[in-house]
């Protein structure tokens, strides 16, 4: 009696090594953007085009109506790119995924829906702990856009505004020079025949590198102070020219001081941003010379900085006037825009290719880097360090 043939091959019958995959399945992203309230925050997350981009590849937007009028876009712009308008704040804040520049206020926070998504900044030495709970009592899942690294290991978000931030130095500067701005009549330029305005910038990284080429590019001579040899190297590598470069040590920095026309304060630190600059220091400096302190954010570089605003931006010590304006790239709220803009859009599709956030965190570690608040479980270190926050390490949440 014949045997009856089996439908496998012997190989087939063997046991066989199981591939595990994740199946990643394409989602419909629903984005809301609300209107920014805060003082002088004209940004918005997204242009047209991005709006365009995003919606013709399936996802909805919802736009709180007026929200692009700060930074020049109306809001027939952003319905022709596809978008929803409303003058309904709560139906913006009720998308599952809502997108802003600014942290969301406590105010914003009550119209947020639980288990929602935010990508917003995070501008951790504003917050409270208080501000955390609420965010982790209704299980919000929060992305800080300046803690995002891209695949170089870099912040995306924090240089291009850094980039912003070191041009607008050098244009303030020159604005402020002028006689119709009560400045002493200098202009930057290279002038035939006429000395170059003399620039100090403090800090080489890219808000001194950017206000360095900005500065070299109308004429002006610069020197750069920095305790970093390597960023001071870098530096001069990426201007591809040699500049005066120097270690922060006082004895020069002063004699630099003195004779300068503009002082560009761009250091960070851990906290605050050190005092490199003395009040004896900036009383031995020129009549009429100008300080723009970038680093007016985290505390300022110079000792006798003091908040300003856009309506009354300098203020006068010792002859020398003093620039201290937070938040510099908000004078150029749509060059700001659309450099956020570029760095949102690509990951809002890959979002979308993905299937959602939960499976662009298992795959983006970089992505992964800006989580703070994974379904109201604190997952960042340094929040929960600097609040003295129970965090959990995110890697055991979404394995």
């Amino acid at each position: 009696m014949n045997q009856p043939t089996s439908p496998f091959s012997k190989q087939q019958l063997l046991p066989q090594e199981e591939t595990l995959e994740i199946l990643k399945q394409k989602g419909e992203l629903f984005i809301g953007i609300p209107k920014e309230n805060q003082f002088h925050e004209k940004r918005i997350c997204l242009t047209p085009d991005a709006v365009n981009a995003i919606t013709s590849n399936g996802h909805r937007i919802l736009i709180e109506a007026g929200a692009g009028e700060g930074a020049f876009y109306s809001d027939l712009e952003y319905t022709e790119a596809g978008a929803e308008i409303t003058t309904d704040t709560k139906k913006v804040f009720g998308c599952p995924l809502i997108l802003k520049v600014e942290p969301p206020t406590f105010a914003e926070i009550k119209l947020i829906n639980p288990q929602s998504t935010v990508i917003s900044a995070l501008q951790i030495k504003i917050q409270t702990k208080k501000y955390f709970e609420i965010l982790a009592k209704k299980r919000i899942t929060a992305i800080a856009f300046e803690y995002i690294r891209d695949e170089n290991g870099k912040y995306p978000v924090v240089r291009s505004l850094s980039e912003i931030a070191g041009i607008s130095s050098v244009l303030i500067a020159s604005e402020i020079l002028a006689a119709t701005n009560d400045g002493n009549g200098l202009m930057f330029g290279n002038i035939s025949g006429v000395p170059p305005v003399e620039v100090v910038i403090i800090g080489a990284g890219t808000v001194g590198e950017f206000a360095a080429r900005s500065a070299i590019g109308l004429g002006a001579n610069i020197k750069l102070f920095d305790n970093s040899i390597t960023k001071l190297r870098n530096i001069q590598t990426n201007l591809k020219q040699t500049v005066y470069t120097s270690t922060i040590q006082p004895k020069n920095l002063k004699k630099a001081l003195r004779r300068c026309d503009v002082a560009i304060g761009a250091t960070r630190g851990k906290d605050r941003s050190p005092v490199v600059v003395t009040s004896d220091m900036v009383e031995c400096m020129k009549k009429g010379a100008v300080i723009i302190d970038v680093s007016i954010d985290t505390g300022g570089c110079f000792e006798t900085s003091e908040i300003t605003s856009h309506e009354k931006p300098t203020n006068e010590k010792y002859g020398v006037i003093h620039y201290a304006v937070p938040n510099i790239p908000s004078r150029y709220p749509k060059t700001a825009t659309i450099s956020i803009s570029n760095i949102f859009t690509p990951y809002l599709l890959k979002l979308g290719e993905d299937g959602g956030l939960e499976n662009s965190l298992r795959f983006d570690k970089g992505l992964r880097n800006g989580l703070y608040m994974y379904h109201g479980i604190l997952t960042s270190k340094p929040v929960g360090e600097w609040f003295d926050l129970q965090y959990s390490d995110i890697n055991f949440l979404i394995f």
